[in-house]
């Protein structure tokens, strides 16, 4: 079956001052559908077409950078749009909260953290929390369209659960060379609600 670009689950304007409409829509309806027109080529007459997007993540190191740049495109995109919102909880609460307090002491430090990765992944690229598979939390940078679920990763392996894009092409409009302003902006729109959404269902697994 192939991939389809999904809907956005809100307007291209919904996100402003902090996410321009126009970024949204070339973001969206561009680069994304490109990783899905692209991923769709790619997996033709390959083994790879009956593979879930995760399985074949899992085993990417099997298949070339074709498939490896588009399917971690799609996938990460994907993530990236759901946890953002117009109307965000700004704040983790419950399991997710205690977890990250656990993790890193504070919620600031973890921000502090994940910021300093975002400001230093050189080029472009995704930071990440996910959770890792005994369950604990981590963060780490990822060049490219890679993420935490590929095989290629000999450490940093898990399931994210938020995801930030530092490809100039998620900011450049608005921000230009600020990539330190669009990470700020970014907490301005990032729902905790659907993040801790994403940690209860790697927490089962």
């Amino acid at each position: 079956m192939a991939y389809q670009l999904a809907v956005l689950p809100y307007s291209y304007d919904a996100l402003e001052p902090f996410i321009d409409k126009a970024t949204m829509e070339i973001h969206h309806d561009r680069h994304h559908q490109a990783y899905v027109d692209n991923l769709n080529k790619a997996i033709t007459d390959t083994d790879a077409e009956s593979l879930k997007l995760v399985t074949l993540l899992e085993n990417i190191s099997n298949y070339p950078a074709s498939i490896r740049n588009n399917a971690g495109g799609h996938y990460n995109h994907d993530l990236f749009w759901k946890i953002l919102s117009a109307t965000p909880e700004k704040t983790p609460t419950g399991t997710l909260q205690d977890a990250l307090i656990a993790t890193w002491g504070s919620l600031d430090a973890f921000k502090n953290q994940f910021e300093q990765l975002a400001l230093t992944r050189f080029g472009s690229g995704w930071v990440w929390l996910y959770v890792k598979y005994n369950g604990s939390l981590a963060i780490c940078s990822t060049p490219n369209q890679d993420n935490p679920i590929m095989d290629i990763n000999s450490t940093d392996r898990g399931f994210p659960i938020l995801g930030l894009d530092v490809w100039e092409h998620a900011y450049y409009l608005q921000y230009q060379n600020k990539r330190a302003a669009y990470i700020s902006s970014f907490w301005e729109v990032l729902d905790w609600k659907a993040v801790e959404s994403n940690y209860h269902v790697h927490q089962r697994k």
